[in-house]
């Protein structure tokens, strides 16, 4: 008798191992891309001779575009397999680099940008989706946890490698050349990644068209555990992304008079914290599963609290230790939004977890987008207020909470009804 595992639970090892590490590489390129902006914000100003506004657009368009193709990829991969997605997001996404390095006009950068965003978009899905495939459920939200620090480990490559390339041998060089991960990451995909172990096939599931398509949304959207898992992302992921992004640069240069090293300094510890915090987290939610809800509200708690004092701070500038704070705080944002795929993930059988996680990857996307947009209207309204501006941040967070307690309940009961239901399967599974 199999007590220990699900029906059908993959036995990961090293071989699972060696499988998703080639996937997670694949995602570990797409953000060095998606974040090789940041690092390139002044240069693309003087490249193509555009303002504050325009070079916004350049963020705006990429979360667009990387939202908006969610459901579509989960669609995707729980029909195409991991494979093939992912091989696609690759060759989309290194045409972008591309295309972004020899762009002669704002316009192509703008497509080329746009380009690298469905790229980009295919990818942390499909990680997902193949650590599901090869690891026992158990080791979810660990396997979860490291493909979100793996990116954040991309992030911090393009803020202290790519920007020294820039800066070093120009912009052609600098992003054509880093344009050639994507094609290694890709000959990888088709050379060894594998969907699935073998003797761990899924049951094949019918595909019609757009009648299909209907049943995934529908049934997925319908289960309390995706809708909560949504707003756990929505709630936690945003505040860190827009800081990353674009804002946060300009608020500590600008509002809180750092200079542009300290500012830089400030912006990667962000990235550093969250590589720590997730793995503190994955550790935490693997032992105890009970524990995803009050980390997920705890952390947006802490980065309310973090923010409403430096924000409000009685004196002109906040002192350097409460920024130190602060971007400590922020970056436990990025591994609480990967709790949201926690609950998603057994609220849906395996047909349709590739739909399930891009519902539920869709929220933090749309609220960063939403944000970026406020805080930009806002501080054109005020006049550069960043204590007006950056507020919006707690009615998005409002919102966030307020959804999350109205779902919880029934997500829990109909989780327990999902555990009791496969235990007794499992019970009647032969030796």
């Amino acid at each position: 008798m199999r007590s220990a595992t699900l029906p059908g639970d993959p036995p990961g090892g090293r071989r699972a191992v060696a499988v998703w590490g080639i996937g997670v590489s694949v995602y570990f390129v797409a953000v060095i891309f998606r974040t090789s902006l940041g690092v390139a914000g002044l240069d693309a100003a003087d490249r193509f001779h555009v303002g504050a506004s325009a070079l916004s657009t350049f963020s705006i368009l990429q979360l667009l575009v990387y939202a908006g193709m969610q459901i579509p990829v989960g669609l995707l991969v729980d029909r195409l397999g991991t494979k093939k997605v992912l091989g696609i997001g690759a060759v989309l996404f290194t045409a972008g680099q591309l295309g972004f390095a020899f762009s002669p006009s704002y316009g192509t950068a703008l497509a080329s940008r746009a380009l690298l965003g469905c790229g980009d978009a295919m990818t942390f899905i499909s990680v997902l989706r193949l650590g599901t495939r090869w690891f026992p459920v158990r080791r979810g939200p660990l396997v979860a946890q490291f493909a979100g620090l793996v990116g954040m480990a991309g992030n911090l490559v393009s803020t202290l490698l790519l920007s020294r390339l820039l800066h070093g041998i120009g912009w052609t060089p600098a992003f054509a050349g880093s344009a050639l991960a994507g094609a290694v990451v890709l000959v990888l995909v088709l050379l060894f990644l594998k969907d699935h172990p073998e003797g761990y096939e899924p049951e094949p599931f019918p595909h019609q068209g757009a009648a299909y398509v209907r049943r995934q949304i529908v049934a997925s959207w319908r289960e309390p555990g995706t809708r909560l898992g949504l707003w756990v992302h929505f709630t936690t992921q945003f505040p860190a992304m827009v800081f990353l992004l674009l804002w946060g640069l300009p608020f500590l240069v600008e509002a809180q008079g750092l200079d542009r090293a300290t500012a830089g300094g400030l912006l990667t510890l962000v990235v550093l914290s969250n590589m720590v915090v997730g793995l503190v987290y994955g550790q935490i939610v693997a032992r105890h599963h009970a524990a995803r809800l009050p980390l997920a509200l705890g952390t947006v708690a802490a980065t309310a609290i973090v923010w409403a004092v430096t924000l409000f701070y009685p004196a002109d500038r906040a002192p350097m230790w409460l920024l130190v704070v602060l971007c400590t705080v922020l970056g436990a944002c990025g591994p609480a939004s990967m709790l949201g795929f926690d609950f998603a993930r057994p609220a849906n059988p395996p047909e349709r977890q590739g739909t399930a996680s891009g519902i539920t990857n869709m929220g933090g996307f749309v609220a960063s987008m939403t944000t970026l947009f406020a805080i930009g209207v806002l501080l054109d309204a005020t006049g550069d207020d960043y204590t007006v501006a950056f507020s919006a941040v707690f009615v998005l967070q409002a919102l966030g909470v307020s959804q999350i307690l109205r779902l919880r309940g029934r997500a829990a009961r109909r989780e327990r009804e999902r555990l009791v239901a496969s235990r007794v399967e499992t019970v009647h599974v032969p030796a």
